[in-house]
């Protein structure tokens, strides 16, 4: 049995249409929107909505942990547009699920990254897409456990909820063999981005969870560039499934 898993897509559809070649499953751990590129500043719904320059300016900003000029400049730019503001992320947004959802190989089992908006994912995805947020699923005999979103943040993403929340839906999912969420659990190794040179947040409940139910792995995404990709934390094997938006190739796991 062989399952392929991505996360952090981030409007890749080209490679996402072959990301399931070759294995009995895909994974996909969340974040298939593409706000703004960091490494190309001209991709994204930002820069379609207020131009590169401003997209170079915003990246500044967060990069400098300037979160509150970010969102200045942020309310004044959507101030200076004639639609409104819901109403056009929604629809940039609905044009990149239409076509990452109908790149999805059958079967693919998915949970929701920090930028996904989850009330659309039931609209697009197309039968042999099962989507799972604190929810249990068994592939090839084994027991995969999802956890989905990210905790909150000063980025302000659109699928962060509270510590509490989210420790529920680990609760939720009891033991199983393959722990898969979006965001890492708390090590900081594991939450370190060395290019972003800062902590993203990771999830004191996933490591709890590790410790207590001892997965043999926990799988994940998020930090884009980690200072380790791999580590084990007692008997679990924990794994950034790495960057499918840059890197464009699944992880695989075979058993």
């Amino acid at each position: 049995m062989r399952v392929n898993v991505v996360s952090d897509v981030h409007g890749n559809a080209k490679d996402l249409a072959t990301a399931g070649d070759g294995a009995d499953a895909l994974i996909c751990l969340g974040d298939l929107v593409l706000f703004l590129d960091y490494a190309d500043h001209s991709r994204g719904i930002f820069p379609e909505l207020f131009g590169v320059e401003n997209a170079d300016l915003i990246v500044q900003l967060r990069t400098a942990r300037r979160f509150e000029d970010a969102r200045e400049l942020g309310r004044r730019l959507w101030g200076e547009l004639d639609i409104d503001r819901e109403t056009a992320i929604e629809a940039a947004v609905r044009r990149q699920y239409a076509e990452l959802f109908a790149a999805f190989p059958t079967p693919t089992y998915a949970t929701y990254g920090n930028v996904d908006i989850p009330a659309l994912w039931h609209e697009y995805a197309r039968p042999g897409t099962t989507v799972l947020d604190g929810e249990r699923v068994e592939i090839g005999g084994r027991v995969f456990g999802f956890v989905g979103g990210g905790l909150r943040t000063p980025m302000r993403t659109p699928y962060e909820i509270s510590d509490e929340e989210y420790a529920a839906k680990v609760e939720a999912i009891g033991e199983v063999d393959v722990l898969c969420s979006h965001i890492p659990p708390d090590i900081p190794e594991l939450t370190y981005d060395i290019v972003a040179r800062r902590f993203e947040r990771g999830s004191r409940a996933l490591l709890d969870a590790l410790r207590r139910t001892r997965p043999r792995y926990a799988l994940f995404g998020h930090v884009h560039q980690p200072l380790v990709r791999r580590m084990r934390v007692g008997a679990t094997e924990c794994v950034n499934v790495g960057h499918f938006a840059a890197g464009g190739r699944p992880w695989s796991l075979s058993w």
